[in-house]
């Protein structure tokens, strides 16, 4: 009889490891979506190498799964510590520090007034949107921002104090997002957690929708169930008025929350259902109109689109999407970049390596510390370096090293 040989192809990809694991775990797309919190698209996108392989917490996820160890995963695709782990700012002790610390006596020391504390946090948003290094200059910042606030909702009284608490849950804000993409997951939540707290102790619907916004990111993040997501959304939505400006550029941006929470679970109709009424609500607003601080408006809802696409895992929708976005009606060096980065993302899933770098190199011109606290970023850069389109390694490298990567 004729040598039998196993013609079976290799398992050398982290497409076809995964793909592998979930064969022999017995599940389909739809049930394996489902158990890891994404779509059946998403794990098609895995398994077709359209999507590369995902941060740490959803291996870990996916390896309970599959029933399977995350080496079965990632094969000889070393998760790289510094790659995979987010980078640690230098302030962080600080902040951390300022966040735990508790004044349980008022004092003596005469408290600012709201009105005095909103202008410093009105200083402190212009610092994070501006150019430069937004994520250190907010550190600097933010523990005398903790603690005078702290101070001034304590001493103060009535209405007052209501305003006070109001500013005090925008500065909870700036610390989340000084604290995103650090390794301290519970001080999101907690600072999510007192900012809500913070705007309802003020009875402040606005308050309460900025809230919101923030704590749907930290429900993403957590893979908190979609609807309890939207359920957040609406009913802060439902305490606005929208004849204003601040109230309707509130409700637009909640709207664009209950989109991002569909989107991530693969439910394509309802994602763009909220997205067409955050649309609506950019139109109304005026082509030229930004939010101070939440940056919605047009622009910001545009490059919204880009991520749904990505989230639903319509890579050519994404780059289309891409091609034709203006960021310069986005207010925000911090926000462009980030933007920058997700188109960066949607090249990627289409191969398109050379544009994928010019967009991460960008970003970090636009923006530097946006790029290096990107997890995408960190994550893709080192493998363009050694793999990507030839005329563009040596970009990469360069970028990669400029985050503090071994490229």
């Amino acid at each position: 009889m004729p040598e039998q040989h196993d013609t079976a192809p290799a398992i050398q990809t982290f497409a076809h490891r995964a793909r592998a694991a979930r064969d022999r775990a017995g599940l389909a797309r739809t049930v394996a979506g489902g158990l890891v919190g994404r779509s059946a698209e998403w794990v098609k996108g895995i398994e077709t190498g359209a999507i590369g392989m995902p941060r740490l917490p959803m291996l870990i996820r996916m390896a309970t799964v599959y029933e399977c160890d995350i080496a079965d995963l990632t094969g000889d695709e070393r998760i790289s510590a510094a790659t995979y782990t987010k980078a640690v700012h230098a302030a962080l002790p600080a902040v951390k520090r300022a966040l735990t610390t508790y004044q349980l006596s008022v004092g003596d020391d005469e408290p600012e007034s709201a009105e005095v504390l909103a202008a410093r946090v009105r200083q402190a948003w212009r610092l994070w949107h501006g150019d430069g290094d937004h994520r250190s200059r907010i550190a600097a910042l933010l523990p005398d921002l903790l603690a005078d606030t702290q101070h001034s909702v304590r001493a103060l009284d009535g209405p007052d104090r209501r305003r006070a608490l109001a500013v005090q849950a925008q500065v909870y804000h700036l610390a989340q997002l000084f604290l995103a993409f650090q390794p301290e997951p519970e001080l999101i939540t907690m600072v999510g957690d007192r900012s809500m707290a913070a705007a309802q102790d003020a009875d402040s619907p606005r308050a309460m929708a900025g809230a919101a916004w923030y704590m749907n990111h930290i429900y993403r993040d957590g893979n908190t169930a979609a609807e309890a997501r939207v359920e957040l959304a609406e009913q802060a939505a439902a305490l606005l008025r929208q004849e204003d400006p601040e109230g309707l550029a509130r409700w637009g941006l909640l709207q664009l929350a209950a989109a991002l929470s569909y989107a991530k679970i693969g439910r394509a109709g309802q994602a763009w259902r909220y997205w067409d009424r955050a649309n609506d609500a950019a139109g109304r607003l005026g082509a030229g109109y930004a939010h101070p601080w939440l940056i919605f408006g047009q622009g910001v809802v545009d490059a919204y689109a880009l991520t749904i696409h990505l989230n639903l895992v319509q890579p050519g929708k994404a780059v289309e999407a891409a091609a034709a976005l203006d960021l310069s009606a986005v207010p925000s060096a911090t926000r462009r970049a980030g933007h920058l980065v997700e188109a960066a993302r949607a090249y990627g899933m289409q191969k398109e390596g050379v544009a994928a770098v010019s967009l991460l190199g960008k970003a970090f011109r636009t923006s530097p510390e946006t790029v290096r606290y990107s997890t995408h970023a960190r994550m893709v850069l080192p493998e363009l370096a050694k793999t990507g389109p030839r005329m563009v390694r040596e970009d990469a490298r360069e970028l990669a090293l400029a985050l503090g990567l071994t490229a």
